[in-house]
Order: C-alpha cells, then structure tokens, then sequence
C-alpha cells in the first residue's frame, strides 16, 4: 500500500501555551499580544517542526500541494523499475523478449500522456518531471546494454548519457533551490509537494522520439537479421546530432524550459 501524504494543516491550529493550556491561534497571529504595527507584514505559516528566522524569505510550500499517487505517475514508476530488468535481458542476448517489453514500456508512455491530457485530475507537476526522468533511465540503461551487446557504438551511448547526467543534475539543482529552507531530505523528497514544473523544449522531445527510434531499431536488428545495415549505422549519426542540440537547446533557453511554482514572501 502506497504511503499517504500528510494533508496541509488547516490555516486555523492548535497550539500549546508555556503553561500547558490549548488555544487556538488564528493565522497571522503572533500570541497574546495584538500590537501588531502596519509596517510588519504577515508571513505565510511554516511547516510543521519548522523554525521562522526573521526576515528570511520563506515558501508558500503548503500551497504547492498534490496528490502524487496518480495513474501516470504509477506508469512513470513502472518504466523505471523495468529500465533495470530490460537491461539484464539484452546483455544476455533474449532480443525477442527484451523487444516485447521495450514495446510495452513505450505503450505505457503514450498510455500515461493521454491519461493526463484527458483527465485532469491525473495531472500533476511531479509528472511533469517524472515522464523525463523515466525516459531517462530508460534509455540510459537501454544504451548501455545495447552497446554492452555491440549494437550501438560506445561512443554515441557516453554522449547520450552525458547529456542526460547533465540533465538530472540540473533537475536537482532546481529542486534544491526551490524547496524552502533549512533543506531536508525528507522535504526535498517529498513527492507531495511540488516546487518546479518542466518544460521540454521542441528539441528534446524530437530527440527522445529517435533515441527511442533507435533503440527499437537496435533490438529489432539481431532479431530480423540486419545488424548491418547503413540505414541503421545512418540512424546513429542521426541521433548524435539530435542529442548534441537537445542539450544545447537546454542551455540556451535556460530558465525558459522550468516554470517556478513557489512563491517569495518578503
């Protein structure tokens, strides 16, 4: 059973006085007294166990709120854990059956997209992040595997790979800085709450179509016999160049390609 996040606490709650009695504090308020001057604005209500520092800008964090535990996110999962499983098949050679799961593991994105796209209420900022990630993985895996099998060169595998650490290491970086402060693992982790939303450039969605493309053609080619063929060794070319911009389309727009949830409350 999937763990259940805590619900944002009401903006109404109940604290404990130095004496030992209940009160309930309403928001903004600051205690007992009431001499609360024009000049000292409210500030958005902390979390749980943590502490306000005077003057420090803090997070709206409790308004980024979600439910996590969607259908696309559970299909995102599921790319992920088979990445691993995937790759095991092919370094031992079962083509046929490595082809029948890499075409599965691609009916699931597609299945995930369309869910989100149709219902709303499957949608979520996490997937949005997610969806790539698991892309990422996959194909990470996939490649090295395939070029494990001598399929796809060693060389376009470490250039799909270090576009895509390049990647996940900006992702973290964003998160890092857009949870609020102190950093925790457990806030930084916590799939409940939301900071940052993805934006793929024309690009990178361009480029994961022919990665995939090539992968499936790589699987397909022992198991049709053609693991020579130009248009296959063409189709590597392709997809170095497709990576090479990918990643500089990232570092061109930048800030363009993440949009900021969270908010700063002076």
């Amino acid at each position: 059973m999937a763990a259940r996040c805590p619900e944002p606490r009401s903006a109404a709650e109940g604290t404990r006085g130095q004496r030992g009695g209940w009160a309930l504090r309403a928001p903004g308020a600051r205690g007992i007294s009431t001499g609360k001057t024009p000049e000292t604005p409210d500030r958005p209500d902390s979390l749980p166990g943590e502490e306000t520092v005077p003057g420090q800008a803090l997070f709206k964090f409790k308004e980024l709120y979600e439910n996590p535990w969607t259908i696309p996110n559970f299909l995102c999962v599921s790319r992920i854990l088979l990445a691993p499983f995937l790759g095991y098949l092919i370094i031992e050679q079962h083509f046929h059956l490595s082809l029948a799961l890499f075409t599965l593991a691609g009916a699931t994105d597609l299945l995930d997209g369309y869910i989100a796209r149709t219902w709303p209420s499957q949608k979520s900022a996490l997937g949005s992040a997610l969806d790539p990630l698991a892309d990422k993985i996959l194909i990470s895996f996939l490649y090295v595997s395939l070029t494990y099998a001598e399929l796809i060169p060693a060389l376009l595998t470490a250039l799909v790979i270090s576009r895509d650490i390049g990647l996940i290491a900006a992702v973290f970086w964003v998160r890092y800085k857009t949870v609020p402060p102190p950093v925790t693992l457990s806030k930084f982790f916590n799939p409940c709450y939301t900071t940052a939303q993805l934006k793929p450039t024309l690009f990178s969605k361009v480029n994961t179509a022919i990665q995939l493309l090539l992968v499936a053609s790589s699987l397909a080619a022992p198991v049709f016999q053609y693991t020579d063929s130009v248009l296959l060794q063409c189709l590597w070319y392709v997809t170095a160049v497709t990576t090479a911009a990918s990643g500089y389309s990232y570092w061109h727009y930048g800030r363009k390609t993440v949009k900021l949830l969270n908010t700063r409350s002076p």
